[in-house]
């Protein structure tokens, strides 16, 4: 399908008011922009996906596939989408969306119903009615609007690429968004019911309504020879491995049950009990679907705080490699995870270098 999207993300963010412009605010565990770019990519109804931004810089330290481009933008919005159309031109797209970064929270469900309905429609953008009573002002004078028949223009918004494309290059004055041009032009808008959530992230309070919570987790192990020692998904140079019916990853082993807590779901034994299933099976192979399902039920992970309690090997020659480990399974940043050895001062099996503990305690926010 011959379907390009572009992602306005050039915006000052003024009514933000933050150091950094909120498309590049983190959310829900990633910037508000990637939550776009990963679901066009999701889709898979996109030759290309052009982000069009002030930023050039940031955005290009990043790892995108190739289909993804990068190129600045204007100094207003509608600016930014005439420069993405000029750039698309010589591929020959049949379609393009046009997407507002600042709305993460659309769902592949409407990309697809909007693509399914530009089959027959030259122009298609999803609305929703509005909920509150709208007032307008004309001097001094303030006057009722009827809400039922105020309709609510959300993105992304699809259209013929020829169409919009000409429309854009020849419109003198400033455009709210693309819709605008073809009503401008007295030409015919598909007009399918948008979502709800899919609401526009203006000033910092959007991104707030949350609810945080704490977790706990531990395990130990006993060392064993002839095994191989996993800490944090890393394979650690040791004499010994821990015993267990996995690989005995007291660490991701912690974080699981940690999680689990913070949930309320239990503990890591409902999950993945001592049966032939799960015989010698690997931590991260474990830990992949409780991470999954955290971020799927729109929770994100606040911040990693874990005590790695043994005499030997020591913390402090492996800490960057296993907090890269644990960053790239959880797509967490580096400084959301913190990793401290503790020993216990020649105590008991762990001081007697026969055992390997883990404790973690996790905060994780729940979004509406």
């Amino acid at each position: 399908m011959n379907n390009y999207f572009v992602i306005l993300a050039a915006g000052k963010s003024k009514r933000f008011h933050k150091k950094i412009p909120k498309q590049f605010y983190n959310y829900k565990n990633k910037e508000i922009i990637d939550h776009s770019i990963t679901k066009s990519l999701n889709s898979k109804l996109f030759k290309k996906i052009l982000i069009v931004t002030s930023n050039l810089n940031h955005l290009k330290k990043k790892k995108y596939p190739k289909s993804v481009n990068i190129i600045k933008g204007g100094k207003e919005r509608s600016d930014s989408s005439l420069i993405a159309l000029k750039y698309l031109k010589k591929y020959k797209p049949r379609n393009v969306f046009i997407h507002d970064a600042a709305r993460p929270n659309f769902s592949i469900k409407l990309l697809k119903k909007i693509s399914k309905s530009l089959k027959k429609n030259k122009a298609v953008v999803p609305i929703t009615i509005s909920k509150d009573s709208i007032k307008y002002k004309i001097k001094n004078q303030i006057f009722n609007l009827n809400k039922d028949s105020s309709l609510l223009t959300q993105t992304p918004q699809a259209f013929r690429f020829k169409e919009l494309y000409n429309l854009a290059i020849n419109e003198k004055n400033k455009v709210s968004d693309e819709a605008t041009l073809f009503i401008n032009n007295n030409i015919k808008i598909k007009f399918i019911p948008g979502e709800n959530k899919n609401n526009k992230i203006t000033y910092f309070n959007d991104v707030e309504t949350s609810k945080t919570y704490f977790g706990i987790g531990f395990d130990i192990h006993k060392l064993i020879k002839d095994k191989r020692l996993y800490l944090g998904g890393v394979k650690i140079p040791f004499h010994s491995g821990l015993k267990g019916h996995s690989d005995g990853d007291v660490i991701l082993h912690a974080i699981i049950d940690a999680i689990l807590g913070a949930t309320s779901k239990k503990d890591i034994g409902t999950y993945f009990p001592n049966t032939k299933k799960f015989k010698n099976i690997r931590s991260p192979k474990m830990l992949k679907p409780i991470i999954d399902n955290l971020y799927k039920s729109n929770f994100s992970i606040n911040n990693l705080d874990i005590n790695l309690i043994c005499e030997q090997p020591k913390v402090s020659k492996y800490r960057n490699k296993i907090i890269n480990s644990i960053s790239n399974l959880t797509t967490l940043n580096k400084n959301q995870i913190n990793l401290k050895g503790k020993t216990v001062e020649k105590l008991g099996l762990i001081g007697k270098e026969k055992a390997i503990a883990c404790e973690v305690i996790i905060s994780i926010t729940k979004y509406d």
